[in-house]
């Protein structure tokens, strides 16, 4: 463990006495994720699902320069406190909140970024290097659509550390085919939980098949204890990366009763790439039109399906740990 990284009273000791502890990004909690009161919903129902469980949550954020893994109530606070961006006539983002991928800690930690929202990438980074396992997020980040040449850093993070991170697939506005092929030619294990198709975030289904299932806690335990001491003695010490075995990305369908239909969406990201060149939107300013766009066309049914998964992608993450940490008491 690193001593750049402030680790929660409460994480630091489930940590040091062999608790189960799910480490969480915050980027979906702030408003850079889902807007409020989406954010606070999703984060509450997140920490109650892993707290229910027998495990300890660890949001990670850089906050005031420094990286942390698991916030206090003061802390926390600050992820929905929309008037800490309004004092100077600026947005919440532009003021208060900086979205920080894996590249990007050094530099929110040298200049004392306010708050800066960690990415998935980012959180594999510091999760790993507070000792944690198991990590949940809503959906990775993979290859874009329009340019396949701009591949989310979540990629590469999932090759490089030695986590199992909980998802519902990928963004479903990505190109999810390219996606997948550039996880088995980084080496990344993509298993199906309870699921032989790979979620599209929102959608249960997407057409492509995953070659590995586990219907239980246990089954994907021992695939997480896998990426241990056990691989290692196979001759897999180096991952793709060069460096040690990369992690497993576990992906479970949103739940039923929230989950939109493929079609429906696939629908709406094509109408929206249209508007997209039509009104010529480039650079950071294509995503959130296209989740603008989708959101309106599926009467909000982006925003609830969102809460749910990114709160069942918590639970069964930490069934995982609560199962992971029997094994090694």
């Amino acid at each position: 463990m690193t001593s750049n990284i402030a680790l929660s009273t409460e994480v630091a000791q489930a940590l040091s006495s062999g608790k189960p502890v799910v480490a969480l990004e915050s980027t979906v909690f702030s408003p850079l994720g889902l807007p409020s009161p989406a954010n606070r919903q999703a984060y509450e129902q997140s920490i109650q699902a892993v707290s229910e469980r027998g495990a300890v949550a660890a949001v990670t954020a850089v906050i005031d320069g420094q990286a942390r893994v698991g916030l206090s109530a003061t802390e926390e606070s600050r992820l929905f406190d929309v008037s800490l961006g309004e004092a100077d006539g600026l947005s919440v983002e532009a003021a208060t909140f900086r979205k920080v991928s894996v590249a990007d800690l050094p530099i929110a930690v040298a200049q004392g970024w306010s708050f800066g929202a960690t990415t998935v990438s980012a959180s594999l980074s510091l999760a790993h290097q507070a000792g944690i396992k198991v990590f949940a997020t809503g959906g990775i980040g993979g290859v874009h659509r329009e340019n396949p040449n701009d591949v989310s850093a979540d990629l590469t993070a999932l090759a490089r550390f030695p986590l199992a991170t909980v998802c519902s697939g990928a963004k479903a506005f990505l190109d999810l085919p390219a996606t997948l092929e550039q996880l088995e030619t980084l080496g990344v294990a993509v298993v199906g939980y309870r699921t032989g198709e790979f979620p599209a975030f929102w959608c249960r289904e997407s057409g492509l098949k995953v070659q590995h299932t586990v219907s239980t806690p246990k089954e994907a335990t021992d695939i997480v204890r896998a990426l241990g001491s056990e691989v290692r003695a196979l001759g897999s010490e180096v991952g793709a990366l060069g460096s040690e075995q990369g992690g497993v990305l576990l992906v479970v369908p949103p739940p039923e009763e929230e989950a939109l239909k493929w079609p429906v969406v696939e629908q709406a990201v094509e109408e929206a790439l249209l508007e997209v060149h039509k009104r010529g939107i480039k650079g950071g300013k294509v995503t959130p039109f296209i989740l603008e766009h989708i959101n309106k066309a599926t009467n909000g049914g982006t925003l609830s399906a969102n809460i749910a998964l990114v709160a069942n992608n918590a639970a069964v993450a930490a069934d995982i740990a609560v199962d992971l940490a029997k094994g090694a008491t």
